[in-house]
């Protein structure tokens, strides 16, 4: 099973839209309301929402809507007098909790991607007898070359901080200031640091082999463990 770059793997558009949904439940009404369609165990309208809370029908359609936008919330219609055909009237406009997950993390963290690698690399490791590092580091070489392949036109420093390495230049050497995996390799160092070159040598490979670098471990406190430095 390969990982689906553009779902798991979010890319810095997908972190602004967290970060807005976030700030919209900064304001204190959106966020009651938001909880309280949560709890429900069906949709809500905007009267019942409205008369749970005490607030003006106006003002519930309002923050009701604004979560909606920002896919917090599902718009459902549905008939509340369970009659159809003519005569049955309009159907209502409800809300729902909406299926989409919202995450930010600063500094940028990607543990959910490390995750589903080691599951699949355990999963499949159980199906053929191939040991599981070997699995991971060529599941992860996997992934690499599929992002790298669809970013080509954006150039390597631009991929890496879209995804989360944020890489500067130094000398003739690109370092990569944030580890996505932070947590996870300061416990289980060469499992995800291995997985981790893996995953950037797969970028490169993506790219075309055209970017003039080869990454290798280059472990320093302070910054990822990979080093991107030019090829041979």
């Amino acid at each position: 099973m390969f990982v689906d770059a553009s779902k798991e793997v979010p890319d810095a558009g997908a972190q602004a839209a967290d970060v807005s949904a976030v700030a919209a439940l900064d304001e204190p009404t959106r966020r009651r309301l938001y909880e309280h369609v949560v709890r429900q165990p069906g949709p809500v309208g905007r009267d019942e929402a409205a008369a749970a809370l005490g607030l003006a029908r106006q003002t519930a359609a309002f923050h009701l809507d604004r979560l909606a936008e920002e896919s917090l919330l599902d718009v459902v219609y549905e008939r509340r007098s369970g009659r159809s055909g003519p005569g049955a009237g309009r159907p209502a406009k409800l809300y729902r909790r909406s299926t989409r997950q919202v995450a930010v993390s600063l500094p940028d963290r990607r543990y959910e991607l490390a995750g589903r690698l080691l599951a699949q690399a355990v999963e499949e490791s159980g199906t053929t007898g191939e040991p599981v590092r070997d699995v991971l580091h060529r599941k992860a070489e996997e992934l690499g070359s599929h992002l790298g392949g669809q970013h080509d036109a954006t150039g390597l420093v631009d991929l890496l901080e879209r995804h989360g390495f944020e890489p500067r230049r130094e000398d003739d050497t690109i370092v990569l200031a944030n580890c996505p995996f932070h947590a996870l390799a300061r416990e289980h160092t060469e499992t995800v640091c291995g997985m981790n070159l893996h995953l950037l040598r797969g970028v490169l490979h993506g790219l075309g082999g055209e970017s003039g670098y080869e990454a290798c471990l280059a472990p320093r406190d302070g910054r990822c463990c990979v080093l991107l430095q030019p090829a041979a």
